[in-house]
């Protein structure tokens, strides 16, 4: 680092120092220098205690707790020379200390540090609070909401095994930051140089949205994955179900991770499904052969039986044309928590009578229909 001296046009250079040559302790100075000047951090930070103690059960303390103006807590542990390898650790436990901190707590806790350092001014608290986060109410405002608390390292030398596991945890999520403290001297004048290391400036918003996408494409997965499994197991018992019920069109059909599952009609190009979903079941035919002008043929020959149908049926069905599809359906359906294993046996139920009674009250003037197509095929 150097210092310019513009009436000379020349550079000076600075020497770098360490903490403990110079005699500068870590609660005395390092910790005194950051409440006064929290923008040293490059952002806008509220100092509201240090050296808090208030974990139960135990004598640690946090170097240092403030708020930033989102209204979340940041922790910000100091070392001087060198970080130590339970840097880490410390600040993570920390973490999950005040994360249970609530509203009310913070402001007692900021209140106290204002009474104790500060002159006496805690029952400013909430106003300083609030003028800080631009005047939000404070009874309307969730301070420390969730688990996003923030991590701030500061240190003059961080050991690699702190970066490594840092670095991890920006790869989960976690909003931890180290900052790299360095002292420098020229002749007497002494100069600190504060920089963000880990992640860097310019890689953070990158980093904190990779991360981000990261967790919301495992938040993803992990779901697809029970309901695949869940959608297996729900089909296992309702094929078993369905054989033992007689409907020997389910004999060689295997369970699936799919939410469906089809046998044939006896009408090429339409099927009935047994559809599973996570608010409920369907029984439904779909018309769904290459052709389109079948599919919709053949719907608009049913649609016109509509009151016979449902009378058969003994109950309401959607008639779903789906006009900008090739493929329309005729669905009946069913509310239940569909991944609630204590509503299956009420659910299979449902099914298998729906399916046999849909079956039964549509058969033959689906098979009416498709002869129907033939007929006119045949005389065209």
């Amino acid at each position: 680092m150097f210092k310019i001296d513009a009436a000379t046009n020349s550079l000076s250079r600075l020497k770098q120092r360490s903490f403990s040559e110079l005699g500068f302790r870590e609660r005395d100075n390092l910790q005194e220098w950051l409440i006064s000047s929290p923008d040293a951090f490059g952002e806008e930070l509220l100092i509201i205690q240090k050296e808090f103690d208030g974990f139960d059960e135990t004598r640690e303390r946090l170097d240092l707790l403030a708020l930033d103006k989102n209204g979340q807590l940041v922790l910000i542990e100091n070392k001087l020379d060198d970080s130590g390898r339970d840097l880490v650790w410390q600040s993570l436990k920390y973490a999950a200390y005040c994360s249970s901190l609530k509203t009310s707590q913070i402001i007692e806790i900021f209140r106290s540090y204002l009474d104790r350092h500060m002159g006496g001014s805690g029952s400013e608290a909430a106003s300083i609070i609030s003028e800080f986060l631009d005047g939000a109410d404070l009874e309307e405002t969730v301070l420390n909401e969730g688990n996003s608390q923030r991590i701030m390292l500061v240190a003059a030398n961080f050991r690699k095994e702190v970066t490594a596991t840092v670095m991890w945890l920006l790869g989960h999520g976690l909003q931890v930051q180290c900052f790299r403290v360095t002292p420098y001297s020229l002749g007497e004048e002494l100069i600190l140089d504060m920089q963000q290391i880990i992640p860097t400036p310019e890689a953070e918003e990158f980093m904190i949205g990779i991360a981000g996408k990261e967790k919301s494409e495992a938040q993803t997965a992990g779901v697809m994955r029970r309901s695949h499994r869940l959608r297996l197991e729900f089909w296992t018992e309702t094929l078993a179900a369905l054989r033992s019920a007689g409907l020997t069109r389910y004999a060689n059909i295997s369970p699936t991770r799919d939410n469906w599952i089809s046998t044939g009609t006896g009408v090429s190009g339409c099927n009935y499904s047994l559809v599973l979903l996570s608010t409920g079941v369907r029984v439904q035919l779909n018309l769904e052969s290459p052709d389109r002008d079948q599919n919709k043929s053949i719907f608009d020959a049913l649609e016109a039986k509509k009151t016979k149908i449902e009378n058969a049926f003994k109950g309401q069905l959607n008639w779903l044309r789906l006009d900008e599809n090739k493929a329309s359906r005729i669905v009946a359906s069913q509310e239940f928590d569909g991944f609630n294993k204590d509503d299956w046996p009420n659910m299979i139920a449902w099914l298998i009578d729906n399916r046999a009674r849909l079956e039964e009250a549509i058969s033959d003037d689906l098979k009416a229909a498709a002869r129907g197509l033939r007929t006119v095929a045949i005389e065209d």
